[in-house]
């Protein structure tokens, strides 16, 4: 069975609610294509009015984090019952940038994954190298590490509803894209190494998204792929083109 393309926004620190729903307003008409699992990952506070706003389009609202506790005195933090509760179906967790700016580490991610998956939220699982890493050669070592560390104690049935976004650090944001062979060289790197962890079936289940500097030229030669699932997409969710990167296809 193929696996269904997930194209994610991902909106970081951008929107307020009411700009948030005129946006959704204006990508409803741009992003119908029944051959995509259509996704924007919005700001705790865009949230509802985020899902209000996408009531009966195909568009699903997802988070950018969550903490991995039930509840408790975590100033500023948002559980998983507070996102299941608000009819999310999809999470980011360990995204380079909380990874940097935020000091979230393999572990951490690890632990965000478990909750998710106990609350029935799908993590978006993001991995990826520094341009240093990338030019000293360790890529695929680095990232498998990150693979191994997050999927810990994940079963294979969750592992095979899990979504994984690879996202190169050095092409976020800068314009730089990887190419479209060292996108699909590291994604099957990642599908191989899902293999290694549980089986087959589960690594030809799990979807394996591109990130960074997706665009609408970028994205037909990307998604072509055989190990890439759709995209992760930071800056061109936020305008109307994102709806050209969702109908890539047409």
């Amino acid at each position: 069975m193929a696996r269904k393309k997930i194209i994610a926004g991902n909106w970081k620190m951008n929107m307020t609610p009411s700009e948030a729903v005129e946006l959704i307003n204006t990508l409803k008409p741009l992003v119908k294509n029944d051959d995509v699992d259509v996704l924007l990952c919005v700001p705790a506070i865009d949230i509802i009015p985020a899902m209000e706003a996408a009531k009966g389009s195909n568009i699903m609202i997802g988070a950018e984090n969550m903490y991995f506790e039930e509840k408790g005195a975590f100033t500023g933090e948002i559980s998983p019952a507070m996102l299941a509760d608000a009819g999310v179906k999809y999470v980011i967790i360990g995204h380079s940038e909380r990874r940097e700016y935020f000091a979230e580490t393999d572990e951490t991610v690890n632990k965000k994954v478990l909750k998710a998956f106990e609350h029935e939220i799908t993590p978006i699982i993001c991995c990826g190298e520094t341009l240093t890493q990338r030019e000293q050669g360790v890529t695929i070592d680095f990232i498998r590490q990150q693979i191994k560390i997050a999927f810990l104690n994940v079963t294979a049935e969750q592992a095979s509803k899990a979504v994984i976004a690879y996202e190169p650090i050095w092409a976020i944001g800068t314009g730089k894209v990887a190419t479209t062979e060292q996108a699909q060289e590291v994604c099957k790197a990642i599908r191989d190494c899902i293999a290694e962890i549980y089986d087959e079936a589960t690594a030809a289940a799990i979807r394996i998204q591109y990130g960074g500097s997706v665009s609408a030229a970028s994205a037909p030669e990307l998604f072509a792929q055989a190990d890439i699932d759709g995209g992760l997409v930071g800056g061109a969710s936020l305008k109307a083109d994102f709806g050209k990167i969702v109908c890539y296809n047409k």
